[in-house]
């Protein structure tokens, strides 16, 4: 009886580590990579990021290249690049309602403008505009945990769009 607990054991163990191991599998063979750090030209380093605060996708994109690569310059006077966010909003629009006139959904917009510059006014990326938009259900329940939701989805949103700003300078700087 003892050993057949064992080899009970010894099978279980095999078979954990083979499942652990098939989602490693599975991305290998599908050519998933991860795409790595922002590489910029060494004639375009250090960045500038502007605004400095105050804007949730700066926050992001900041957080991004923290630890990386990239150096950050602490002026746009001693930048080479400046990357900008010239706007950034919030908004939202009804597109479900009951019969007795009831929201029951929104659509959430994300709207981020950007551009980056040279320090010598050489305009790399032209103003971009980003428009993420999302659908919130707003059933009548739980209001609170709605207003949270709600919040964390633009704070998802600020975090999207600095991927997205930082993938687009990462290919229009390599070119």
């Amino acid at each position: 009886m003892l050993l057949s607990i064992r080899a009970l054991k010894s099978r279980r163990a095999v078979l954990r580590s083979l499942l652990q191991a098939l989602p490693v599998a599975a991305l290998a063979g599908c050519g998933f990579h991860l795409r790595g750090a922002l590489e910029i030209p060494a004639d375009l380093a250090p960045i500038y990021l502007q605004p400095e605060t105050g804007s949730p996708v700066m926050l992001a994109v900041r957080e991004q290249l923290a630890g990386g690569t990239v150096p950050l310059a602490s002026s746009p006077d001693k930048a080479k690049l400046i990357l900008r966010i010239t706007a950034e909003g919030r908004s939202s629009r009804v597109v479900a309602t009951n019969d007795a006139g009831k929201v029951l959904a929104y659509e959430l917009h994300y709207l981020v403008t950007y551009e980056a510059v040279t320090a010598d006014g050489k305009v790399r990326i032209p103003k971009q505009k980003l428009d993420l938009v999302r659908t919130f259900d707003n059933p009548d329940v739980e209001v609170l945990g709605k207003q949270l939701e709600e919040a964390q989805i633009y704070q998802e949103f600020a975090v999207d769009a600095a991927d997205r700003i930082l993938m687009r300078l990462r290919t229009t700087l390599l070119r």
